[in-house]
């Protein structure tokens, strides 16, 4: 499966950045081989729609999931339509604890209530 991360660095031992749509790099990661592909986030200073640059990133990249921190709406609604689910990682993870935790099911994923 290919996952995307948000991260602090560009390497599997960077943490996992608490922000989606404003965290400095994404990691594209393969989690059978591990093999990454680290990109700068190009819109972590856009005045607005950040979040949502970044969930049409995803896609384009044809990711199966999403690990942060967290997602705001606006990037949760596009990842929802293109079927990319978005797991919650908790403060001070490294991508690869992330990784790992991600494949023994251990991570939440995140849900957004309609009120």
């Amino acid at each position: 499966m290919k996952v995307v991360v948000s991260a602090t660095g560009d390497n599997l031992s960077a943490h996992v950045d608490r922000r989606f749509g404003r965290c400095p790099w994404f990691l594209f990661v393969d989690t059978e081989s591990l093999k990454c592909e680290a990109a700068v986030n190009e819109s972590a200073d856009a005045a607005s729609g950040a979040g949502t640059a970044c969930a049409q990133l995803a896609l384009e990249k044809e990711v199966d999931a999403v690990i942060s921190g967290q997602v705001g709406p606006n990037a949760y609604e596009v990842l929802k339509q293109g079927g990319v689910k978005i797991f919650i990682v908790p403060q001070d993870s490294s991508v690869r604890e992330a990784i790992d935790k991600y494949k023994n099911n251990e991570l939440k994923q995140m849900e957004m209530k309609v009120f």
